[in-house]
């Protein structure tokens, strides 16, 4: 039985001492993310407070390794209140995330271990051994001691905490070794035939002259120059822009790096970038000379021209474009180019009544949605045997976000759309899971707000995405089935404000009546969010981005619904989506109690004939006709207010 004394924990790491002189070329860690074995984002630089990061290799495989968690654990316990992170490593690839997980817990580890699937973090560390530890200083980010585990490790974290000089730099270490075998290679990879192919794979669509990237991959020089920042945006998952768990899920136009190109690419980066012989292909790449990818669109709608200050905040803008069809219309597809991308954060677009009926808002996008632009999320091709039904006499209705740059500009975006040539068999429904009662608490890390959407019959789920805003840390969807069981079916561990995708199922996914699809969102409110506008508030839901949004939006189509025979209406999903934010203990109904102190107040004496069926609380077809009597109440109120101002 192994001790877990502290005494014995110190005696088990020193038994990881070998023959072998701890030498090392690499005295500082660069910053990187890796995923964990729970699949959550760890980044190395997030620990930029911590008195030590201590970071242990692991290994699958390795015996010793295995035996030396009782250790590893002592030293995270003993330390973690004095402001030391302690982190492990598996860089050896002798198992996926499920099997490190599981022997995570066959060893009794509660140390986060860190998946290294490319292998370029251990190797750029020259991590040789499982069980080697290394020391970080987190300001300077020096590696301070490298070798065995054990006193000398303690000693060097004491020294940290002290604010004293480290006395011991390495030791030696033991244990399995740890091969990179695209470090044995990387003399022999040539830039024409390996190198700037894999950059026209994965980065040109962007990095070329005319695209949305900063700069164009036009040449060698370029790349040459732009090396060390390739490396450190592919080390820290900053790109390519993809933030889907690898092992939830697979979708359509997976924008992720395979971890053979990332090897060879890191791998000649460190080497020196050398050029090499053979022309160049990358001259052969073509400027983007049009916007509109899927081809010429059907029917483009100018935005009327909006002038953006250099700086303030500026209200979201509803612009509503006529119609010029005279006909009805089924929309397959759509682009969004906006005229000055820099500060167009997102824009939304539906069709709905003309402006006298029904104005612009929030919402009403949503009634009858078509498409959201963000970067990375351009275009919208709907599933086959889908569409938008537009009529003749509806308007286009957008709602766009502007976020100034410090300089005056003016917007004038364009819409492209696409119309089916038949009827497509069904609609193509969109529904938005959202908060708008959120409640972020200040300095918190990790502040975790979901909601749900029940789904009343049969679906199928083409796609789902996840929004948030600065303090965005990570969101996911999980199917809660009928029967009991749940299904993680997005995961973004990752999350990225700069890119706001959309992730579409390569199969869709088929959903049985009643199943519950929670959206979770995770935010960092801490001062270790170096996007955070303000860790002192307490975040409340608001469009603006330096407030937040629990807001994750899926598109569907009910399997027992036609193009010629519609039956879900918008109060249906409105209805879903009241009880989906409000129902705190998700048991489909909606309580008097988890109702905002307004609201409940509100409704409390005419409650008993609400709830028709008299099982103390509101279901969705009890609340549909009380959201109807407040939707006409607020139209009156603002056909009131209009008849005033006239």
């Amino acid at each position: 039985m192994i001790s877990t004394t502290k005494a014995g924990a110190a005696a088990l790491f020193c038994s990881l001492i070998f023959a072998g002189q701890a030498v090392a070329n690499v005295d500082r860690a660069d910053d990187f993310m890796l995923l964990d074995h729970t699949g959550k984002a760890q980044k190395l630089y997030y620990e930029k407070d911590a008195k030590a990061i201590v970071l242990v290799a692991h290994s699958n495989s390795c015996d010793i390794a295995a035996a030396d968690s009782a250790a590893v654990n002592s030293l995270q316990q003993d330390y973690s209140d004095k402001g030391v992170k302690v982190l492990m490593i598996n860089s050896d690839q002798k198992g996926t995330r499920d099997a490190i997980a599981a022997n995570v817990k066959k060893t009794g580890l509660n140390i986060p271990v860190l998946q290294d699937t490319a292998q370029i973090i251990g190797s750029s560390l020259e991590l040789k051994n499982a069980g080697e530890v290394l020391v970080i200083e987190p300001n300077t980010r020096k590696i301070v001691y490298r070798g065995g585990g054990g006193t000398a490790v303690r000693d060097t974290v004491d020294s940290l905490i002290a604010g004293t000089d480290v006395k011991v730099a390495s030791t030696k270490s033991n244990g399995c070794a740890i091969n990179y075998p695209h470090t044995e290679t990387a003399k022999n990879i040539s830039y024409t035939d390996d190198i700037a192919p894999i950059l026209v794979d994965n980065c040109t669509a962007c990095h070329t002259e005319g695209g949305i990237a900063p700069w164009a991959m036009t040449e060698y020089s370029m790349i040459k120059g732009f090396a060390p920042m390739i490396r450190e945006v592919i080390r820290t998952k900053r790109m390519p822009p993809w933030h889907a768990d690898p092992d939830t899920g697979v979708w359509e136009h997976d924008a992720s790096i395979s971890n053979e190109d990332t090897q060879t690419l890191i791998a000649w980066i460190e080497a020196g970038a050398e050029r090499g012989q053979g022309t160049d292909p990358l001259l052969k790449v073509k400027p983007l000379e049009t916007r509109w990818t899927l081809g010429e669109p059907d029917l483009i709608l100018e935005v009327p021209a909006y002038d953006i200050p250099a700086t303030g905040i500026v209200e979201y803008q509803f612009p509503v474009l006529e119609n010029p069809l005279g006909k009805d219309v089924w929309v397959k597809a759509a682009t969004i180019i906006p005229g000055d991308g820099r500060v167009v954060h997102h824009v939304l677009m539906g069709s709905g009544p003309a402006p006298e009926e029904n104005g612009g808002s929030l919402e009403s996008v949503f009634d009858n949605y078509i498409m959201g632009y963000a970067v990375g999320n351009e275009s919208a091709n709907l599933p086959e045997g889908t569409g938008v039904f537009v009529p003749a006499d509806e308007a286009f209705l957008l709602q766009m976000h502007y976020t100034p740059i410090g300089l005056a500009t003016t917007d004038k975006t364009r819409v492209g759309l696409y119309f089916a040539d038949e009827v497509p068999a069904n609609f193509l429904r969109t529904h938005v899971i959202v908060d708008p009662t959120i409640k972020i608490k200040p300095n918190s890390a990790e502040h975790e707000e979901n909601a749900y959407f029940t789904f009343s019959d049969d679906a199928t789920l083409y796609s789902v995405t996840a929004h948030a805003h600065y303090r965005g840390r990570s969101a996911n969807y999980t199917v809660e089935y009928p029967n009991g069981e749940s299904e993680v079916v997005l995961s973004v561990p990752n999350y990225d404000f700069n890119w706001q995708r959309t992730y579409t199922f390569t199969e869709p996914l088929q959903i049985p009546k009643g199943s519950k699809m929670v959206y979770s969102s995770t935010y960092d409110n801490s001062v270790n969010n170096a996007k955070n506008p303000d860790a002192s508030r307490t975040v409340p839901w608001g469009e603006q981005s330096h407030d937040e949004m629990l807001y994750g939006s899926m598109s569907f189509e009910w399997n027992d619904e036609t193009s010629s025979k519609p039956i879900y209406t918008k109060e249906d999903t409105r209805a879903a989506q009241m009880i989906g934010f409000m129902d705190n203990d998700m048991d489909g109904l909606l309580m008097l109690e988890e109702l905002p102190e307004s609201f409940a107040k509100q409704l409390s004496p005419m409650w008993g004939l609400l709830d028709a069926n008299q099982d103390g609380g509101l279901n969705i077809a009890e609340l549909k006709p009380l959201l109807a009597q407040m939707d006409k109440a607020r139209k009156a109120r603002k056909a009131k207010r209009v008849a005033s101002i006239q």
